[in-house]
C-alpha cells in the first residue's frame, strides 16, 4: 500500500538507509557535462593574471604563459611559456619568454625565443632581441632591435645586441619613421 522511499545520507564511508548500516564505496561520485569537460580543460590552457591593482617587486619565473596587467619591477623569465603586458600593465623589467606580445608600457630589454610584438598601445624603452620583432603601426619603441639572436648568447660580455638596428616611433607625428643601422658594438 505504501512505497518506502529510498532517502539515503551519506556520512563518510557508511551510508545510513533508515537505521540499517551498509559499507558504501570509498569512490567520488561525479557528474561532469560536456560543458564542465570544456571548462576544465579551457582553465588549464588559460595564463596566470596579475591584476591591474597588483605591484610585484623582484624576480618572477614559470611554466605557464602570463599576462600582466598591473606593474612589476625586477626580471621576468618564462623561457617555455608566453608573456602579454596588457594595455593597463607597465613593466620596468628584463623579460625573457617564448613569445612576448606588448599592449602596456615596458621599460626594460626584452628578449623572445621566438617573436615580440609591440601592439598600437604598446610602448617600449629599451632593447629588443628576438628572431621575429614585430611593430604595429603607430606603436611607441625607443631602443635597437637584434633579429640575429646568436648575438645574444654567443658570451658577449655585454649584454646590448652586437648589431642592432634603432627605430624610434611614435603615434603623434603619423610619420612612417626610418630603421637606420647603428654603429657596430664590439665585445672586449
Amino acid at each position: 500500500m505504501f512505497k518506502r522511499s529510498d532517502n539515503t545520507v551519506n556520512f563518510g564511508s557508511t551510508v545510513a538507509d533508515c537505521g540499517e548500516s551498509k559499507q558504501a564505496s570509498t569512490e567520488p561520485v561525479t557528474t561532469e557535462t560536456a560543458s564542465s569537460k570544456s571548462a576544465g580543460a579551457d582553465r588549464r590552457s588559460l595564463p596566470a593574471v596579475i591584476g591591474a591593482s597588483i605591484r610585484i617587486q623582484g624576480e618572477l619565473s614559470g611554466d605557464e604563459d602570463l599576462v600582466i596587467q598591473g606593474h612589476v619591477e625586477g626580471s621576468i623569465e618564462l623561457k617555455k611559456n608566453n608573456l602579454t603586458v596588457g594595455a593597463q600593465g607597465s613593466l620596468k623589467a628584463s623579460c625573457r619568454a617564448r613569445i612576448i606580445t606588448v599592449e602596456g608600457k615596458v621599460e626594460g630589454d626584452l628578449y623572445g625565443d621566438e617573436r615580440i610584438v609591440i601592439k598600437l598601445s604598446g610602448d617600449v624603452r629599451g632593447n629588443i632581441v628576438a628572431p621575429r620583432v614585430s611593430l604595429e603601426d603607430g606603436a611607441k619603441f625607443k631602443g635597437s632591435i637584434d633579429m640575429e639572436p646568436k648575438h645574444a648568447k654567443s658570451g658577449a660580455s655585454s649584454d646590448r645586441p652586437a648589431e642592432a638596428i634603432t627605430h624610434n616611433s611614435t603615434a603623434k607625428t603619423g610619420k612612417e619613421s626610418s630603421l637606420t643601422n647603428a654603429p657596430h658594438v664590439k665585445s672586449a
